[in-house]
Order: C-alpha cells, then structure tokens, then sequence
C-alpha cells in the first residue's frame, strides 16, 4: 500500500487565495460551511488532519458567533499567525457584505417593482418554514433528555408569554446549566460535540501528532496584548462616532446595538434574531417586521454566515433614516452596514486569537460546556416563537382580525415539507417559493 507524502509547505499568498475563494463559494449555511472547508482542507489539499479540524470546530462551537467563520479564522491563524487568521475570518465575511450591500439597494431602491415585490411575496413564506427547520435542526441535536426540554420549554414560554429580553433568557439559562453540571453532570453533557476522528486522508501539514507553533502557545503577555489590541479596535470608532455623530445617531446606537448582539450569538444566527427584532424593529425602529423577514431571505440566498443579515437590517436603517443626510442615502446605508459589520464579528476573531492557545485546557470540562449546552436549549425555544412570530405575519398580515392568506400559507407549507420531509436545500426551496410567489402575483391570486 503506497502512503501518500505529505503535502508542501502552504504559502500566506496561495492560503490567501484560497480563503478569497471560500467566501464566494460559503453557502449552505454553518453545516454546508463547515462540510466545504473539510472537503478543502482535510480531505483534497491536506493542510490540516481531521482530528485536529474536528478539535478546532468543537472549541469554535462553544463560543457566541458563527462557529464556521470562526473555524476559518482558527485554521488561518494556526497557519499563518495572526495574520493568516484575520485574513481567513475576513476573507469569509467580505463578499457577503458586498453582496448584501448591492442587493440591499436593490431592495430599497426598486422593492416596489411587481416583479421584486412577487419574488419576495414567495420567499416570505419560505423564511418561516427555514426557521422552523432551525428549531428542529438544533433540536434534534441538544434536546437529548427532559431536563433539556424543560428549559426549551422554559425559554419558549419566557419570550412568547411573557417577553422576557433574549439576554435574561441566555443568563437563566447558563446558571441553570451550571447548576446541572454540577449536581446532573450526565443529563448536562455537550450534545453538540461532532467526536472523534474516524478516518485519515493521508499526512496532513498540520497532523495529529504536529507540535504546537510557538505562536499558539499560551503566553500571559500574548493574551494581554490581544485583549488591548481588541479594546482599542473597539473604543476607538465608538469614540470617533459619538464624536462626529453623537450617542443618540442612528450609526452610534447602531454600531452599540450590534456589538451586545454580537456577545449573545450562542446557537447560530437564528438564536440571536429574536433579540436583533426586538431592537432594530420594535425599540429603534430602523426597520419593518416584513422587511427584516425579506433581509431573513436575502441572507440566506448569499454567501458567508447568516448573521450577515445584520448588514441588511443596517443598510435599511441607515438607508431610511437618512443617516447621513437625505442626498446620501445608499452612502449612508452603506457605512451603516460596514460598521454593523465590524463591531458584530470583532468578537469572533478576538475569542479565536486569545482563546486559541487555551483550547486544551477548557474543552471537553464541563463545568464550561454544561451552561453552553444548557444555552443552546434556551435557544431552541426562542427560534419556535421567531417561527410563530414570522408565520403569524405572514399568513395574517392584517392581524387575526384580517383574512388567512391561503397562497402564502400553501407556499409555507410547501417549503415546510420539501425541507423536513425531503430534505431539500435551502436555495432550491427558496427559489421555486421566489418562482410561485411570482406566479400567484402575476396571476392576481395573491
């Protein structure tokens, strides 16, 4: 049996072009991330083996934010410093914002055209029974006993009846998980962990048994100028804009706003949409309820993370408030949703860069991976409102008072089964609704 050699050493140059390359081609939400970067990088180029990518993407799970663009910044650091992380976590988020800015002019611009107006009477539809998949998708991965049920139950009941903040839920929900590591330590254990390796690809570059780099060891001195480092790249543009702007501008409140959400983002992007609604629809009102459901749907139709939908709701605010006078509206929409873009993914690079060096001593304890299993429950029960939340407003968009709308209601249902039962992709499902929405329109039944 001939062993395949190991691969050459990889140059910044040519990782970098590859990271370029993973932002263009990043759909499929976490899961299709994920599964691509394996493919990559595991299996066809080598540069990493798969028991030290599954290592990573375990310690990536237990942080708030999107664990594959949080995976991507992990290996480029452990290749290429500091550097080659910042460049893989950006690499991985920046096509998604051009895009989304490009396409969130389109929206505010021209969102009244019959045509775009039909395409996104299909895909409201579809957004519900997207987010009704999550539930069942995350679900199915944690709610392993009672205790797990009872909390998403718990949470279920906090937001939906008595609209309790998504931060106390989050809160109740770590102390209650810390509590049941430490007297229920089995009914606690991580549900999302993806275990052991299983196969060998050949030699990797960075193999099992590959040292550490000297530079992701642990170092007091490193950790500390990372956490200046990360308090600068923060105080600094808050400062500039409550400067130039004021606290109470649309950009500041904004770039505020973003930053709390950004702490919170335990579970996936869908976790934290609940709160992203509360504040941006309800308190700040940058936007409408049917609109962030249509940035919902554009965020999924794009590359990168689907936190990215925050650029969306950014650009309508800014775009609609006039953030920057009313003759620079797409210029306004446009900072708006770099900035939200910036103060929402500062974290993720932070927790990778500083936490890093410490992944062997943290993961797999449970007295850290109990609250965070105990989150992701919560969470469970927060993404089933958001579906009954979205549903409600898109089959009753006058209220209970008003009529059902029977189209709107085929379609979910329609996207609900090609998702649950069949097992469809979200692109396909979300572009045969776009198609029947369109019809339905056209046809003057909706």
């Amino acid at each position: 049996m001939t062993v395949a050699p190991a691969p050459a050493p990889v140059s910044f140059g040519e990782a970098l072009r590859f990271w370029l390359k993973l932002g263009f081609i990043s759909f499929g939400g976490p899961a299709g991330q994920i599964a691509i970067m394996h493919q990559e990088l595991v299996e066809r180029r080598r540069w990493i083996s798969e028991r030290r990518f599954l290592h990573a993407l375990n310690y990536c799970m237990l942080l708030p934010g999107p664990e594959a663009q949080q995976l991507a910044t992990y290996i480029g650091w452990l290749m290429h410093r500091t550097r080659g992380g910042v460049a893989a976590g950006a690499l991985f988020v920046l096509p998604s914002l051009l895009i989304l800015i490009g396409l969130s002019w389109i929206y505010m611009a021209f969102g009244d055209l019959p045509l775009v107006a039909g395409l996104f009477y299909g895909i409201k539809p579809a957004v519900t029974a997207i987010v009704l998949q999550a539930a069942h998708r995350i679900g199915g991965r944690t709610l392993k006993n009672g205790w797990l049920w009872g909390i998403a139950a718990a949470s279920f009941t906090a937001i939906f009846a008595a609209g309790v903040p998504f931060p106390a839920i989050v809160l109740a929900a770590a102390l209650a998980g810390y509590a049941g590591g430490r007297y229920l330590p089995k009914q606690f254990q991580a549900g999302g962990a993806h275990g052991a390796a299983q196969q060998s690809y050949g030699p990797a570059l960075i193999d099992d048994h590959t040292p550490t780099p000297a530079h992701a060891r642990f170092r007091w001195r490193g950790l500390a100028g990372i956490i200046a480092a990360g308090a600068a790249l923060w105080a600094v543009p808050m400062a500039l804009l409550a400067a130039c702007f004021g606290w109470q501008h649309t950009l500041t409140q904004m770039s505020w706003f973003f930053t709390k959400a950004a702490l919170l983002t335990f579970g996936g992007a869908y976790a934290v949409l609940p709160y992203v609604y509360q504040g941006a629809v309800d308190h700040n009102g940058w936007l409408s309820a049917a609109q962030m459901m249509d940035g919902l749907a554009l965020g999924e139709t794009t590359p990168g993370p689907l936190i990215m939908v925050v650029a969306f709701v950014a650009f309508v605010g800014g775009y609609a408030k006039a953030a920057l006078g009313p003759g620079l509206l797409f210029l306004a929409g446009a900072a708006a949703a770099a900035l939200v873009t910036w103060f929402t993914f500062l974290p993720s690079f932070l927790f990778i860069l500083a936490g890093g060096p410490l992944v062997e001593s943290t993961h797999g304890d449970l007295k850290f991976t109990a609250p965070l299993t105990a989150i992701t429950a919560a969470v469970v029960g927060v993404i089933v409102n958001l579906a009954l939340f979205f549903g409600y407003h898109v089959l009753w968009p006058q209220g209970f008072a008003g009529r059902l709308d029977w189209p709107a209601a085929l379609i979910a249902l329609g996207a609900a089964v090609a998702l649950l039962r069949y097992k469809a992709g979200v692109m396909p499902v979300i572009g045969a609704c776009a198609l029947a929405g369109l019809a339905l329109r056209l046809a003057g039944w909706a």
